[in-house]
Protein backbone atom coordinates (compact mmCIF):
# COMPACT_ATOMS: atom_id res chain seq x y z
CA UNK A 1 0.00 0.00 0.00
CA UNK A 2 1.23 3.14 -0.43
CA UNK A 3 0.39 6.27 2.15
CA UNK A 4 -0.10 10.15 1.83
CA UNK A 5 -0.69 12.74 4.23
CA UNK A 6 -4.47 14.27 4.08
CA UNK A 7 -4.49 18.02 3.18
CA UNK A 8 -3.44 19.93 6.55
CA UNK A 9 -4.99 17.44 8.66
CA UNK A 10 -1.40 15.51 9.07
CA UNK A 11 -3.42 12.20 9.08
CA UNK A 12 -1.26 9.57 6.79
CA UNK A 13 -3.84 7.45 4.51
CA UNK A 14 -3.83 4.81 2.39
CA UNK A 15 -4.10 6.53 -1.39
CA UNK A 16 -6.87 3.50 -1.57
CA UNK A 17 -10.04 4.28 0.98
CA UNK A 18 -13.19 1.79 1.39
CA UNK A 19 -16.12 3.20 1.05
CA UNK A 20 -19.10 1.48 2.69
CA UNK A 21 -21.97 3.05 1.22
CA UNK A 22 -22.89 3.03 -2.75
CA UNK A 23 -24.69 -0.15 -4.13
CA UNK A 24 -22.69 -2.56 -2.48
CA UNK A 25 -22.34 -0.87 1.32
CA UNK A 26 -19.71 -3.46 1.34
CA UNK A 27 -21.86 -6.36 0.83
CA UNK A 28 -24.98 -5.50 2.75
CA UNK A 29 -26.56 -4.03 -0.21
CA UNK A 30 -26.08 -7.03 -2.25
CA UNK A 31 -27.45 -9.87 0.33
CA UNK A 32 -23.92 -10.80 1.89
CA UNK A 33 -24.24 -11.34 5.89
CA UNK A 34 -22.51 -9.22 8.55
CA UNK A 35 -20.01 -11.95 8.77
CA UNK A 36 -19.16 -11.43 4.85
CA UNK A 37 -19.28 -7.74 5.11
CA UNK A 38 -16.56 -7.76 8.61
CA UNK A 39 -14.22 -10.08 6.53
CA UNK A 40 -13.94 -7.70 3.26
CA UNK A 41 -13.14 -4.69 5.71
CA UNK A 42 -10.82 -6.97 7.29
CA UNK A 43 -8.89 -8.00 4.10
CA UNK A 44 -8.94 -4.49 3.06
CA UNK A 45 -7.03 -3.55 6.29
CA UNK A 46 -4.90 -6.38 5.77
CA UNK A 47 -4.06 -4.95 2.37
CA UNK A 48 -3.28 -1.83 3.77
CA UNK A 49 -6.14 0.16 3.88
CA UNK A 50 -6.19 2.42 7.05
CA UNK A 51 -9.11 5.10 5.61
CA UNK A 52 -12.71 3.70 5.57
CA UNK A 53 -15.92 6.64 4.75
CA UNK A 54 -19.30 5.63 5.85
CA UNK A 55 -22.16 7.94 6.31
CA UNK A 56 -25.73 7.65 8.53
CA UNK A 57 -27.66 6.68 5.80
CA UNK A 58 -25.39 4.20 5.05
CA UNK A 59 -26.75 1.47 7.39
CA UNK A 60 -22.73 0.40 7.47
CA UNK A 61 -21.31 2.23 10.51
CA UNK A 62 -22.44 -0.30 13.01
CA UNK A 63 -21.01 -3.41 10.79
CA UNK A 64 -17.94 -1.58 10.07
CA UNK A 65 -17.24 -0.85 13.85
CA UNK A 66 -17.23 -4.43 14.61
CA UNK A 67 -15.07 -5.43 11.92
CA UNK A 68 -12.54 -2.70 13.35
CA UNK A 69 -12.54 -3.90 16.49
CA UNK A 70 -9.52 -4.60 18.17
CA UNK A 71 -7.59 -2.87 15.47
CA UNK A 72 -5.37 -0.12 16.20
CA UNK A 73 -7.43 2.95 17.29
CA UNK A 74 -4.68 5.52 16.35
CA UNK A 75 -3.66 3.61 13.23
CA UNK A 76 -7.70 3.48 11.82
CA UNK A 77 -8.75 6.82 9.73
CA UNK A 78 -12.64 6.97 10.62
CA UNK A 79 -14.75 9.09 8.05
CA UNK A 80 -18.12 9.30 8.44
CA UNK A 81 -21.29 11.78 7.81
CA UNK A 82 -24.37 13.30 8.83
CA UNK A 83 -26.99 13.91 6.11
CA UNK A 84 -27.39 17.49 5.53
CA UNK A 85 -30.43 19.62 4.77
CA UNK A 86 -33.27 18.44 6.95
CA UNK A 87 -31.51 18.37 10.48
CA UNK A 88 -30.92 21.07 12.80
CA UNK A 89 -27.90 21.80 14.33
CA UNK A 90 -28.97 19.58 17.79
CA UNK A 91 -29.95 16.82 15.30
CA UNK A 92 -26.32 16.53 13.26
CA UNK A 93 -24.83 16.86 16.82
CA UNK A 94 -27.25 14.17 17.56
CA UNK A 95 -26.25 12.04 14.77
CA UNK A 96 -22.63 12.60 15.51
CA UNK A 97 -23.46 10.64 18.82
CA UNK A 98 -25.43 8.06 17.15
CA UNK A 99 -22.56 7.24 14.76
CA UNK A 100 -19.60 7.63 17.70
CA UNK A 101 -22.06 4.47 19.63
CA UNK A 102 -22.85 2.84 16.26
CA UNK A 103 -18.93 2.67 15.28
CA UNK A 104 -17.90 2.04 18.83
CA UNK A 105 -15.56 4.84 18.76
CA UNK A 106 -14.47 7.40 21.05
CA UNK A 107 -14.07 10.09 18.00
CA UNK A 108 -14.13 10.80 14.32
CA UNK A 109 -11.11 11.73 12.46
CA UNK A 110 -13.38 13.24 9.46
CA UNK A 111 -16.89 14.32 10.18
CA UNK A 112 -18.34 15.41 6.91
CA UNK A 113 -21.49 17.35 6.26
CA UNK A 114 -23.46 15.15 2.96
CA UNK A 115 -24.20 16.44 -0.01
CA UNK A 116 -24.10 20.18 0.20
CA UNK A 117 -25.78 22.11 -2.55
CA UNK A 118 -24.44 25.72 -3.22
CA UNK A 119 -27.78 27.52 -2.13
CA UNK A 120 -27.02 25.31 0.88
CA UNK A 121 -23.93 26.34 1.51
CA UNK A 122 -24.44 29.35 3.68
CA UNK A 123 -26.35 27.48 6.03
CA UNK A 124 -24.01 25.08 6.40
CA UNK A 125 -21.00 27.88 7.07
CA UNK A 126 -23.02 29.31 9.06
CA UNK A 127 -25.35 27.21 11.01
CA UNK A 128 -23.97 24.03 11.19
CA UNK A 129 -20.51 24.21 11.23
CA UNK A 130 -20.16 26.40 14.58
CA UNK A 131 -22.12 23.85 16.55
CA UNK A 132 -19.99 21.12 14.94
CA UNK A 133 -16.76 23.40 15.64
CA UNK A 134 -17.67 22.82 19.30
CA UNK A 135 -17.56 19.11 19.18
CA UNK A 136 -14.51 19.05 17.88
CA UNK A 137 -13.00 21.13 21.15
CA UNK A 138 -15.22 18.68 22.59
CA UNK A 139 -12.74 16.03 21.43
CA UNK A 140 -15.52 14.20 19.58
CA UNK A 141 -14.14 15.00 16.24
CA UNK A 142 -10.89 15.57 14.73
CA UNK A 143 -10.98 17.72 11.51
CA UNK A 144 -14.37 18.37 9.19
CA UNK A 145 -15.53 18.04 5.92
CA UNK A 146 -17.76 18.40 3.54
CA UNK A 147 -19.12 16.90 0.52
CA UNK A 148 -20.56 18.18 -2.63
CA UNK A 149 -23.74 16.49 -4.44
CA UNK A 150 -22.15 15.75 -7.72
CA UNK A 151 -24.78 14.83 -9.81
CA UNK A 152 -26.92 18.59 -8.54
CA UNK A 153 -23.13 20.55 -8.59
CA UNK A 154 -20.78 19.17 -11.43
CA UNK A 155 -19.80 22.36 -11.50
CA UNK A 156 -18.01 21.85 -8.12
CA UNK A 157 -19.80 25.81 -6.74
CA UNK A 158 -20.24 24.52 -3.54
CA UNK A 159 -16.57 23.05 -2.96
CA UNK A 160 -14.94 26.26 -4.94
CA UNK A 161 -16.66 28.55 -1.94
CA UNK A 162 -15.86 25.73 0.99
CA UNK A 163 -11.71 25.38 -0.09
CA UNK A 164 -11.93 29.27 0.26
CA UNK A 165 -13.78 29.46 3.90
CA UNK A 166 -11.03 27.97 6.04
CA UNK A 167 -13.43 25.73 7.80
CA UNK A 168 -13.25 22.46 6.04
CA UNK A 169 -10.63 20.76 6.17
CA UNK A 170 -11.11 17.91 3.80
CA UNK A 171 -13.46 17.69 0.97
CA UNK A 172 -15.28 15.12 -1.48
CA UNK A 173 -15.57 15.46 -4.93
CA UNK A 174 -16.33 13.49 -7.82
CA UNK A 175 -13.99 13.33 -10.62
CA UNK A 176 -13.36 10.30 -13.56
CA UNK A 177 -12.91 10.09 -17.15
CA UNK A 178 -15.49 11.31 -18.51
CA UNK A 179 -16.33 14.63 -15.85
CA UNK A 180 -12.89 15.80 -15.82
CA UNK A 181 -13.99 19.31 -13.88
CA UNK A 182 -12.18 19.12 -10.81
CA UNK A 183 -8.70 19.33 -12.46
CA UNK A 184 -9.77 22.86 -13.15
CA UNK A 185 -12.11 24.37 -10.78
CA UNK A 186 -10.60 22.26 -7.42
CA UNK A 187 -7.57 20.41 -6.79
CA UNK A 188 -5.83 23.93 -7.70
CA UNK A 189 -7.71 25.28 -4.64
CA UNK A 190 -7.57 22.64 -2.08
CA UNK A 191 -3.49 22.35 -3.26
CA UNK A 192 -3.47 26.11 -2.27
CA UNK A 193 -5.31 25.40 0.90
CA UNK A 194 -4.04 22.08 1.46
CA UNK A 195 -7.16 20.89 2.41
CA UNK A 196 -7.57 16.88 2.32
CA UNK A 197 -9.18 15.49 -0.91
CA UNK A 198 -11.59 12.22 -1.30
CA UNK A 199 -12.64 11.37 -4.27
CA UNK A 200 -16.15 9.31 -5.28
CA UNK A 201 -18.11 8.76 -8.47
CA UNK A 202 -14.72 7.25 -9.60
CA UNK A 203 -16.18 3.98 -11.46
CA UNK A 204 -19.89 4.50 -12.12
CA UNK A 205 -22.14 2.20 -14.39
CA UNK A 206 -20.67 4.09 -17.44
CA UNK A 207 -17.78 2.36 -16.88
CA UNK A 208 -18.79 -1.24 -16.10
CA UNK A 209 -21.89 -1.32 -18.42
CA UNK A 210 -20.49 -1.28 -21.77
CA UNK A 211 -24.19 -0.50 -23.19
CA UNK A 212 -24.12 2.39 -21.03
CA UNK A 213 -21.08 3.65 -22.00
CA UNK A 214 -21.95 3.36 -25.71
CA UNK A 215 -25.44 5.02 -25.54
CA UNK A 216 -24.24 7.91 -23.97
CA UNK A 217 -21.53 8.51 -26.18
CA UNK A 218 -24.27 8.68 -28.89
CA UNK A 219 -26.19 11.21 -27.11
CA UNK A 220 -22.93 12.85 -26.68
CA UNK A 221 -22.41 13.24 -30.24
CA UNK A 222 -25.97 13.31 -31.63
CA UNK A 223 -25.79 16.96 -28.94
CA UNK A 224 -22.21 18.00 -30.26
CA UNK A 225 -20.66 17.64 -27.51
CA UNK A 226 -18.22 14.56 -29.30
CA UNK A 227 -16.77 13.78 -32.49
CA UNK A 228 -19.04 11.87 -34.71
CA UNK A 229 -16.50 9.09 -35.35
CA UNK A 230 -17.39 8.21 -31.63
CA UNK A 231 -21.00 7.26 -32.33
CA UNK A 232 -19.70 4.01 -34.21
CA UNK A 233 -17.19 2.98 -31.89
CA UNK A 234 -18.46 -0.53 -30.10
CA UNK A 235 -15.73 0.25 -26.97
CA UNK A 236 -15.36 4.38 -26.93
CA UNK A 237 -12.72 4.01 -24.09
CA UNK A 238 -10.90 0.82 -26.11
CA UNK A 239 -7.76 2.68 -26.98
CA UNK A 240 -7.05 2.49 -23.05
CA UNK A 241 -6.52 -0.80 -23.39
CA UNK A 242 -3.67 -2.34 -24.71
CA UNK A 243 0.14 -3.51 -23.61
CA UNK A 244 1.76 -1.30 -21.71
CA UNK A 245 -1.66 0.62 -21.06
CA UNK A 246 -5.00 -0.27 -19.17
CA UNK A 247 -5.73 -4.18 -18.26
CA UNK A 248 -9.67 -2.82 -18.60
CA UNK A 249 -11.76 0.38 -18.64
CA UNK A 250 -12.18 0.19 -14.85
CA UNK A 251 -8.70 -0.41 -14.35
CA UNK A 252 -7.75 2.55 -16.38
CA UNK A 253 -10.70 4.50 -14.62
CA UNK A 254 -8.79 4.32 -11.26
CA UNK A 255 -5.30 4.64 -12.52
CA UNK A 256 -6.76 7.58 -14.72
CA UNK A 257 -7.63 9.71 -10.88
CA UNK A 258 -4.96 8.12 -8.75
CA UNK A 259 -2.25 10.23 -10.80
CA UNK A 260 -4.22 13.55 -11.10
CA UNK A 261 -2.08 16.14 -9.33
CA UNK A 262 -4.23 17.38 -6.46
CA UNK A 263 -5.94 14.07 -5.24
CA UNK A 264 -5.19 12.24 -1.86
CA UNK A 265 -7.67 9.29 -1.78
CA UNK A 266 -9.40 7.58 -4.49
CA UNK A 267 -12.38 5.87 -2.28
CA UNK A 268 -13.60 2.13 -3.84
CA UNK A 269 -16.81 0.04 -2.68
CA UNK A 270 -17.10 -3.24 -2.99
CA UNK A 271 -18.73 -6.48 -1.54
CA UNK A 272 -16.40 -8.77 -3.18
CA UNK A 273 -13.13 -9.49 -2.01
CA UNK A 274 -11.93 -10.53 -5.38
CA UNK A 275 -13.09 -6.68 -6.36
CA UNK A 276 -11.27 -5.62 -3.48
CA UNK A 277 -8.03 -7.29 -4.50
CA UNK A 278 -8.21 -5.78 -8.23
CA UNK A 279 -9.66 -2.34 -7.26
CA UNK A 280 -6.69 -1.96 -4.64
CA UNK A 281 -4.20 -3.41 -7.21
CA UNK A 282 -5.23 -1.05 -9.95
CA UNK A 283 -5.22 2.00 -7.95
CA UNK A 284 -1.66 1.16 -6.88
CA UNK A 285 -0.71 0.80 -10.73
CA UNK A 286 1.27 3.33 -12.52
CA UNK A 287 0.11 6.02 -14.27
CA UNK A 288 -1.79 5.93 -17.64
CA UNK A 289 0.62 6.57 -20.47
CA UNK A 290 1.39 9.78 -20.91
CA UNK A 291 -0.82 9.48 -24.68
CA UNK A 292 -3.61 7.80 -23.45
CA UNK A 293 -4.03 10.50 -20.71
CA UNK A 294 -3.71 13.21 -23.23
CA UNK A 295 -6.43 11.73 -25.38
CA UNK A 296 -8.72 11.32 -22.62
CA UNK A 297 -8.21 15.06 -21.87
CA UNK A 298 -8.47 15.93 -25.35
CA UNK A 299 -11.76 13.85 -26.25
CA UNK A 300 -13.87 13.87 -23.01
CA UNK A 301 -12.21 16.99 -20.57
CA UNK A 302 -14.69 19.33 -21.74
CA UNK A 303 -17.28 17.45 -20.44
CA UNK A 304 -19.55 18.26 -17.54
CA UNK A 305 -21.84 16.10 -15.30
CA UNK A 306 -21.43 13.13 -17.35
CA UNK A 307 -21.77 9.77 -15.81
CA UNK A 308 -22.44 10.65 -12.20
CA UNK A 309 -25.85 8.58 -11.36
CA UNK A 310 -26.41 8.09 -7.66
CA UNK A 311 -26.56 4.60 -6.49
CA UNK A 312 -29.68 2.87 -7.32
CA UNK A 313 -30.61 5.68 -9.91
CA UNK A 314 -29.53 6.64 -13.54
CA UNK A 315 -27.49 9.93 -13.75
CA UNK A 316 -29.21 12.74 -15.13
CA UNK A 317 -28.63 13.89 -18.88
CA UNK A 318 -25.35 14.82 -19.75
CA UNK A 319 -24.36 18.28 -19.73
CA UNK A 320 -21.18 20.21 -21.78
Amino acid sequence: MEYTTLGRTGLRVSVAGLGCGGNSRIGLGSGKSEAQAIALVREAWDLGVNIFDTAAVYGTEEVLGKALKGLPRERVVLATKARFGRLSPAETVASLDKSLALLGADYIDVFQLHGVTPNAYEHAREIMAPALLKERDKGKIRFLGITESSPHDPESRMIERAVADGIWDTVMVGFHMLHQNARRRVFPLTIKERVGTLLMFVVRNIFSQPERLRSTVRELVASGQLPASLASAEDPLGFLVHAGGATSVTDAAYRFVRHEKGVDVVLFGTGEIAHLRSNIASILSPPLPEADRAKLAELFGHLLGVGLDLPGFAGGPPRG
